[in-house]
Parts: structure tokens; C-alpha cells; sequence
């Protein structure tokens, strides 16, 4: 039971660890939700079409940082409002899912293959060794590095990095391109817990990575709690029906986003 809550909260917790960087960098990255949603895509795509799973991870993962790189780049060298365009962005990896589905497997609805199924356990076990591991990474490289520092003040302080004679634009690439590896994971363990793709992967997980940062003050101990609150909701959500059987689908799903709600009053 706890191990299958804090598996369940993995996808989440990383795609909020993601969204910090940018909050940092002062450039919020808002197209997370359709980003895990098109992380996800890739990760059934590449392993049902090299037969490898690992093989699925590395090349997703390389072309998804690499796609927010160009991005990135463009954004800051034409000095567009990275506002804007992370929205874009948001659209164009929503479009792009059913773009791709459509050309590669002749169909925009659920994938299936049997080169794409997994184990729960070990899943759930991947999930929880991963995350820990890239949390505990992050909670060092912020407090502890000198780079981790610059990507803390670029947001707020930027003059200063200026003044050190460091660009602050290529911090805002990095955080970019930090917040798509992590969403890519997110995407990439959303598809793997249910051995396949279905259109809308993330159902507004990118949201709620921005909204866990933001009442966690930049803090990654407290995102991580409010993360765990959010998915203990929608977990709940997930099961209580099989006790409960009276009360109505639509008022489970909404148990996340009720808990946010209420977490933003108190705050």
C-alpha cells in the first residue's frame, strides 16, 4: 500500500522537481502537462519500434531534451516572451501526440503492444528507486554547487550573474531543458505503469507540478509534501469506489484538484 502511494506519486514529484528549475530561472515552464503527455508517446514508440525498453528510455529521453533545447534557444535568442511560448509549446506536443500516433500506428486512441508491457512491482520499484535518486541529486545540486546557486538567483538576481560575467540565458535554456528530462520521466513512468498509451497520459499533471511548486515556496522538501497530498487524494480517488461504489466518478476525479484547492486557502 505505501509502496504502491509513493509509486503513484513519482510521476508527479518529478515533473514538480522539473517545474522548480524554471520557477527559478524565472521562466515557468507551462507546456509540462502536454510535454509528459508527449514523453510518454515517445517512450511506447521507441520501445515497441526498437524492441528495447532501455533503448526507449535513452532515445526519448535524448530526443525530448534535445526538442526542448531548440526550443529554448529560439526563444531566447529572439528574445520572445517565454511565456507565450511555453503555452505554445503546450499546444504543439498536444498536437503533435495525435500527429505521430496517427502516422506511425494508424490510429489517435489507446496503444497497446506486447512489446510494451511491465511488470507493477517492478515499475513501482523503478519509480521509486529513480525518483529518489534524482531528488536527492537536485536537493544537492541547488544547495551545494556553485551552478546550483546561479540557477536559484537567475530568476530574481540576474544583474548579478551579468556582473560575474556569467550569461543568465544560458540558464534559462538549462532550466528548460532540466524541466523536459524531468517531464520525460514523468511521461515515461506514466506509460510504463499501465503497459500503454492513452491519449491525454498526463490528465493535468504538469498543472499540478506548477501549483505543488508554487505552495511549496521553492522549497523541493515541502513540493515533495504537497505532491504526496495531491496523490494521496487521487489515489484515494482511484480506490474508494471499490468500497464506496455510491459515489458518482466525476466527484472522485475532481479529489486532486478539490485537495489543491483547499492546500491554496491555508497556504
Amino acid at each position: 500500500m505505501i509502496l504502491g502511494l509513493i509509486a503513484f506519486s513519482c510521476p508527479l514529484i518529478l515533473a514538480a522537481a522539473g517545474a522548480l528549475f524554471s520557477e527559478y530561472a524565472g521562466i515557468l515552464a507551462l507546456f509540462l502537462d502536454g510535454l509528459i503527455s508527449f514523453s510518454g508517446f515517445e517512450m511506447y514508440a521507441f520501445t515497441v519500434l526498437t524492441g528495447s525498453p532501455l533503448l526507449g528510455i535513452i532515445l526519448g529521453c535524448i530526443t525530448t531534451c534535445l526538442i526542448i533545447f531548440i526550443f529554448a534557444v529560439i526563444v531566447e535568442k529572439t528574445h520572445a516572451d517565454y511565456f507565450i511560448a511555453s503555452l505554445g509549446m503546450n499546444l504543439i506536443f498536444s498536437s503533435a501526440v495525435s500527429l505521430f500516433s496517427s502516422v506511425l500506428f494508424k490510429t489517435r486512441g489507446v496503444l497497446t503492444s506486447p512489446k510494451f508491457v511491465f511488470s507493477v512491482t517492478d515499475v513501482q520499484i523503478f519509480a521509486v528507486s529513480l525518483t529518489l535518486i534524482l531528488i536527492c541529486t537536485v536537493i544537492c545540486f541547488l544547495k551545494y554547487t556553485q551552478k546550483g546557486v546561479y540557477f536559484r538567483i537567475t530568476g530574481s538576481d540576474s544583474h548579478v550573474l551579468e556582473v560575474k560575467g556569467v550569461n543568465p540565458g544560458v540558464y534559462r535554456v538549462g532550466a528548460w531543458v532540466i524541466s523536459g528530462f524531468f517531464a520525460f520521466f514523468a511521461g515515461c513512468l506514466l506509460s510504463m505503469k499501465i503497459s500503454s498509451y492513452v491519449p491525454n497520459l498526463a490528465s493535468s499533471k504538469g498543472w499540478m507540478a506548477l501549483a505543488a511548486v508554487y505552495l511549496g515556496k521553492r522549497n523541493i522538501v515541502k513540493i515533495v509534501i504537497f505532491v504526496l497530498l495531491f496523490c494521496a487524494g487521487d489515489f484515494l480517488a482511484a480506490n474508494i469506489q471499490n468500497y464506496i461504489p455510491a459515489i458518482p466518478s466525476s466527484v472522485l476525479l475532481s479529489f486532486p484538484y478539490i485537495i489543491a484547492v483547499l492546500l491554496s486557502c491555508i497556504k
